[in-house]
């Protein structure tokens, strides 16, 4: 966009925009910020992406930022409108995602006294966003847009919030006035004294092990991880949220680690007596689940401490960028003869167990196991599958094989749920020409499902995976757990076929296990339109995976 010669603040604050390199902004118009929304779609470089929710345009703008690395951006209207995006700003916060939330305010000539849907915005969003502030001043845009992109995305990535007044959008501002120049992001270097003691502790450990945090996806340092688990040989595990930043085919590839209870991986903590924590913070996971009794060794690299946690005392800090961090720990301990018998294969071979039983199953409503298997059989190795919260995601969690980073996406920040289909809308405006999944339970559905109309409208491809149970799945399988009984938590559905083509999408609906694989693939192949599976799902599986867990003890 051409900065007028004449401007108001709205223009001036697309120009920002522009110079940020924002494509998309997501979000709904209101009367107070129509100039706003009217100076975007004067833009030649940003497209205004209309949402039917503002909790939807927050999802988007997050799976966006966490794809692409920029900061997604949302926008909505003051009062309830700005209410709404607060769910979506702050789950990018607690999952460490690049977001710039933008919203309407009252006049400054009336937010001395009670107003008309006016609220104190900027004090609701600084709980929940690293930056959170009021325009009162065209001339403080150029600043306070470089300052939200800026915090946003710097080590620790995250959200920020910017309130606009409506007598402040619209009024002009100083023709001189322009963006400010992005300045280089510097790379943080690690100290050599910190590396040699990095590199005595790994040759004093007696099994050492991995743990691969999102850090390493944020900092693409994938390819560092893995040699430094095949130079020791050594495994490697990863959180919900880092799952792929070791190919699950890799013989070091050791699975998940943040499931309720001791799941497989949890041995090989056990046998640890070192934690390489790599990208990791305890807001993905309580670090008890693998450092129960707090007295194992703690290297921590990342680009910022972690918070002060008993079952996380850290030994070693390096706070530095991740791959030069990692680059230089492999130089050093390639001087070194240190390396270990990696000995967690029993591990891998109980996950491929629980995955072949489920393939060959042909029981209807299907087991979890099943659709896993299923899913990962129709989708290529780059498709992005957005898991839901619930327990679909412990299932997708635990056995989805994944074998590239940012391919399989799990909220374990905040973990809300429904936002993988708004979140499928932003992962396939980011990457239009990859196969989007989001694979969500009938509850989460239906709570953000609205934005079909937006898929359809933008002309998006998009598949959609319903496990259905008619129940929150999660809390029922949680009661059963601790109460031996359930409350609450069923509900009835609409005949999911019949919604999705009220929309305009193709609906799907499997009647036996063998239906399955061949309608996914289906709706993959098809690369127009939403489709729209549901999948009835057996979740008598899921206590009986508790007590197959309980009983489970693994000689590593």
């Amino acid at each position: 966009m051409t900065v007028p010669m004449t401007q108001n603040t709205a223009q001036l604050l697309v120009a920002c925009l522009e110079n940020e390199g924002v494509q998309y902004v997501f979000g709904i118009p209101g009367e107070e910020n129509i100039h706003l929304v009217d100076a975007i779609n004067k833009s030649t470089k940003i497209k205004f992406i209309l949402t039917r929710h503002e909790q939807g345009a927050s999802f988007m703008a997050s799976v966006y930022g966490r794809l692409t690395g920029n900061p997604g951006v949302c926008v909505a209207t003051l009062g309830p409108g700005a209410i709404n995006l607060l769910l979506g700003v702050a789950d990018a916060e607690t999952n460490s995602t690049p977001l710039v939330a933008i919203s309407a305010q009252g006049g400054l000539d009336r937010l001395h006294k009670e107003s008309h849907q006016v609220i104190d915005l900027v004090s609701m969003f600084k709980p929940v966003t690293q930056y959170a502030n009021m325009v009162l001043t065209s001339h403080a845009v150029p600043e306070m847009v470089r300052k939200a992109f800026s915090i946003s995305k710097r080590d620790k990535p995250g959200a920020t919030y910017l309130s606009i007044p409506q007598d402040v959008e619209m009024a002009p501002a100083d023709a001189e006035s322009k963006p400010l120049p992005i300045a280089p992001i510097s790379v943080t270097q690690p100290t050599a004294s910190d590396i040699d003691k990095a590199v005595k502790l790994i040759a004093g450990a007696k099994h050492p092990i991995i743990l691969a945090g999102d850090g390493v996806t944020w900092k693409h340092a994938e390819q560092y991880v893995q040699q430094l688990s095949e130079l020791l040989d050594i495994p490697v595990a990863t959180t919900f949220m880092s799952k792929g930043v070791l190919s699950d085919r890799h013989k070091n590839a050791l699975g998940v680690v943040g499931f309720m209870r001791k799941d497989y991986e949890n041995f090989a903590f056990d046998d640890a007596d070192l934690i390489i924590a790599i990208g990791f913070s305890i807001q993905q996971f309580d670090p008890k689940k693998i450092n129960p009794r707090g007295d194992k060794k703690i290297i921590h690299i990342n680009m910022f401490r972690q918070d002060t946690d008993s079952h996380y005392d850290v030994t070693l800090n390096i706070i530095a960028n991740i791959r030069p961090s990692l680059a230089a720990l492999i130089a050093a301990l390639k001087e070194q003869d240190i390396h270990y018998a990696n000995r967690k294969p029993v591990i891998r071979e109980m996950i491929q167990k629980e995955l072949a039983t489920g393939a060959a199953s042909d029981a209807f409503p299907m087991l979890p196991q099943k659709i896993v298997n299923d899913t990962r059989a129709a989708l290529a190795d780059d498709d992005i599958v957005l898991v839901d919260t619930g327990a679909v995601k412990m299932w997708m969690a635990r056995l989805y094989q994944t074998y590239l980073p940012n391919t399989c996406l799990i909220d374990n920040g905040l973990s809300t749920m429904s936002w993988t289909l708004p979140g499928a809308l932003g992962a396939k405006l980011a990457y239009p020409d990859r196969t989007v999944v989001a694979v969500m339970g009938d509850g989460s559905f239906m709570m953000n499902s609205q934005e079909i109309e937006t898929a359809i409208r933008e002309k998006l491809h998009l598949v959609i995976v319903i496990w259905e149970d008619a129940s929150y799945g999660l809390i029922k399988w949680k009661m059963d757990m601790e109460l031996e009984h359930h409350d609450e938590v069923d509900f009835s559905n609409p005949d999911f076929v019949k919604y999705a083509e009220s929309f305009g999408a193709v609906g799907y609906r499997v009647t036996q296990a063998s239906e399955f694989e061949p309608m996914l693939k289906q709706a993959v192949a098809a690369k127009t339109g939403v489709h729209i599976i549901t999948v009835p799902v057996d979740y008598r599986e899921n206590l009986k995976l508790i007590e197959k867990l309980g009983n489970t003890t693994i000689r590593i």
